[in-house]
């Protein structure tokens, strides 16, 4: 019997502490009926969306609930905390603004760039990290994150604290303008939808189900048969390059490449943006990029640090929604 045979076996333990098996329950596909619903929903709008919303706004919107869904993958579906993911985001942000400006690349083979690099530096990383567990694996990406910052900050290509600026959009392909707000918009769009169905496939599919048995039950996954560091690093690896894709995203948008994308302050606000959407789901962590982007925005007028806001109203779902807001929303449902 291969390793996939195995999938079948695997029993995960559900939010409730019943076990329950891998395979969908009639509940699981009601859940699944609403979540495709809402998705559609979700699509119809943020088509409409620019006509009736500032365009960049939305898009930066995209670009952070992408940047949170990747780390999803790591952290809801695998277990695994890493205070490293800025520097998967903000460095496929320097590799596309330097491959846009100074190699003149056309701006869809510089984001695969920015997301490959990512890709690269997350299967170093992963590397190292995945020997460790807990506390020490999170400790490890943060180190290993901080040697990439300073890095960046000393390199000659990343032009130290004043970053890469005036990343020109260029023309998608050599034909559709990407300077018209319409046209990156649904760009945008298409990559964010690109790596959101990626996401959902990568957690449904046989590779996603050993994913969550290392996360309920690492040793008896291994006593399956299963070599869980190869799945821990191809998880790793798969959430740094769309994590990359986000941040190389993020920079044709914005035009521009800063060290605040690769600061550990950003991997500690992708985890404040996970939890309080609800980890382990696939909706929660766009939900919760949203809402603090949103805060971000529309708070940023106020007298009252932004930052302090943020952190009262974390403490208070927290305390009031222990599983982020769609965690708790899907409890109600089975309910």
């Amino acid at each position: 019997m291969t390793s996939l045979d195995h999938t079948s076996e695997i029993r995960t333990e559900g939010t409730d502490g019943t076990a329950v098996a891998s395979g969908r329950k009639p509940g699981q596909r009601d859940l699944s009926t609403i979540g495709f619903v809402l998705a559609g929903i979700a699509v119809v709008g943020l088509l409409v969306a620019p006509f009736y919303v500032y365009p960049v706004f939305i898009m930066s919107v995209l670009c952070f609930a992408l940047f949170a869904t990747a780390f999803n993958l790591l952290l809801g579906y695998v277990g695994l905390l890493s205070f490293g993911h800025a520097a998967f985001f903000g460095g496929a942000a320097y590799f596309t603004a330097h491959a846009a400006k100074v190699w003149g690349w056309e701006p869809l083979s510089a984001i695969l760039l920015g997301a490959g690099g990512a890709g690269l530096i997350g299967l170093l990383v992963g590397y190292l990290a995945i020997r460790r567990q807990g506390i020490y694996f999170a400790m490890v990406t943060l180190a290993l994150s901080q040697m990439i910052f300073f890095i960046f900050l000393q390199a000659p290509f990343t032009h130290g604290e004043d970053g890469i600026q005036g990343v020109p959009r260029g023309y998608l392909l050599g034909v559709v303008n990407l300077n018209d707000p319409l046209n990156i918009y649904y760009f945008v769009l298409a990559i964010f939808l690109f790596g959101f169905f990626a996401v959902w496939r990568i957690v449904h599919s046989p590779f996603g189900h050993v994913l969550k048995a290392i996360r309920e039950n690492e040793n008896r996954t291994i006593s399956l048969g299963y070599r869980v560091e190869r799945y821990k690093l191809g998880a790793f690896v798969m959430s740094a390059a769309i994590a990359g894709l986000a941040g190389s995203t993020k920079a044709i948008v914005f035009q521009i490449a800063t060290l605040t994308d690769v600061a550990w302050q950003m991997s500690g606000e992708v985890v404040l943006m996970t939890l309080l959407g609800g980890m382990g789901t696939i909706f929660g962590p766009a939900i919760g990029a949203a809402l603090v982007v949103t805060m971000q925005h529309y708070f940023a007028s106020m007298d009252f640090p932004v930052t302090v806001m943020i952190g009262i109203i974390f403490v208070l779902c927290v305390l009031l929604f222990r599983r982020g807001i769609v965690g708790e929303a899907i409890r109600l449902i089975r309910r």
